[in-house]
């Protein structure tokens, strides 16, 4: 997947998980925010970014369980040591709150952000379970179940 230009989107660009991963590997200022629920970090599982030696950076977006959004998001993401300079790569469950995440940083002069598409688990199949079909576990980059 091709990086969309920052003239079409809000933020730097979509990056496939495969991608993401890579960025992750080569640039020592990338650092992954997870911005997925704590039931889903829990129950889901996180990405393992230990042999890149990283950890991913957990901040919700929204709040379990009204899922309004996090108004201290971003001051939660910039106590995680996030500076303006920083290349960050937003993950949620399918891609959809990493984008609003990735667009909220960016207005707030965070000039790399980045949206994980498809996100942790992305779209869900015929059976309607997600995880197989694309996005990071289908992916087979590392992970781990709390």
């Amino acid at each position: 997947m091709a990086e969309a230009s920052s003239s079409a989107r809000p933020y730097a660009g979509d990056l496939t998980p495969a991608e993401a991963w890579r960025r992750l590997a080569d640039d020592p200022t990338a650092k992954l925010v997870d911005v997925r629920t704590q039931a889903e970090w829990t129950y889901v599982g996180i990405p393992d970014l230990s042999a890149l030696g990283k950890q991913p950076l957990l901040v919700s977006w929204q709040i379990f369980p009204s899922m309004a959004q996090n108004p201290a998001f971003p001051s939660q993401v910039q106590a995680q040591g996030i500076g303006p300079q920083d290349t960050v790569l937003f993950l949620c469950r399918s891609g959809v709150r990493s984008q609003a995440a990735a667009a909220a940083m960016t207005a707030l002069g965070h000039a790399r952000c980045y949206n994980i598409a498809d996100g942790f688990e992305g779209p869900p199949d015929e059976a309607r379970h997600r995880g197989g079909r694309a996005g990071w576990k289908a992916a087979g980059l590392p992970w781990i179940q709390g």
